[in-house]
């Protein structure tokens, strides 16, 4: 079996979800909190590719859940015990519930069938948050890991979901990080360990294949 085949096995539409991480308009958006984050999604070309894929997994019948990081305006339930946390407080942009900074970034289509999680604490989308079960619900076996970023809430993403006995998916052209080469280095020395690093190009290819669109086999990663 190549190394194509076994990731076109991981990827069946009717036991895969997609989960973009963090990527609304307060954090990617052209008023980004971060724009340095900003700039390297869109400029690295990650966010286009999230787009793509989340477009991609429409097609091919995969479930998409959007997980979004905000705060109430007055702070309850915020976490204050780490220095990012108290650094974000003092940010210009605010991610506050209900604003547009929390809405999903363009170019990333939603659907009406798209889950949104909402969290107010913690670094990881999982952690305390409803997705492990809605996971599960769903009759997920394999989470592919998009989005931002690649220092904190991408990893956590993918260390939560291989403890909780998913199998993690990162298309590495597909998150962003800064600097640029952190990204890299994470990718390769840490996330390579855990998941199965494959890139936007060949998850595509994976699911047009899955919706009809065309033979799985017919474009076939490198290795």
């Amino acid at each position: 079996m190549t190394a194509y085949d076994r990731l076109a096995g991981l990827l069946e539409p009717a036991s895969t979800v997609l989960l973009t991480v963090e990527c609304q308009r307060g954090v990617l958006g052209p008023e980004s909190a971060l724009p340095g984050l900003a700039r390297e999604a869109r400029s690295s070309g990650a966010l286009g590719n999230v787009a793509r894929l989340v477009a991609a997994a429409h097609g091919a019948g995969v479930q998409v859940l959007h997980a979004v990081a905000e705060r109430r305006p007055d702070g309850r339930g915020a976490n204050r015990n780490a220095r990012l946390f108290r650094a974000a407080e003092r940010l210009p942009v605010q991610q506050l519930s209900g604003s547009t900074a929390v809405r999903i970034a363009d170019p990333i289509p939603v659907a009406g069938e798209d889950l949104i999680v909402r969290r107010l604490h913690g670094l990881s989308p999982m952690a305390g948050t409803d997705v492990d079960a809605l996971l599960r619900n769903l009759g997920c076996r394999t989470l592919v890991v998009t989005g931002v970023s690649a220092n904190v809430a991408v990893p956590n993403a993918v260390f939560d979901a291989v403890n909780l006995g998913y199998t993690a998916v990162v298309p590495a052209d597909a998150i962003a990080g800064v600097p640029a080469d952190y990204t890299t280095a994470m990718v390769r020395n840490t996330l390579a360990l855990v998941a199965t690093v494959t890139t936007t190009d060949a998850v595509v290819a994976c699911w047009q294949g899955a919706g009809g669109l065309g033979r799985c086999g017919e474009r076939r990663p490198d290795g």
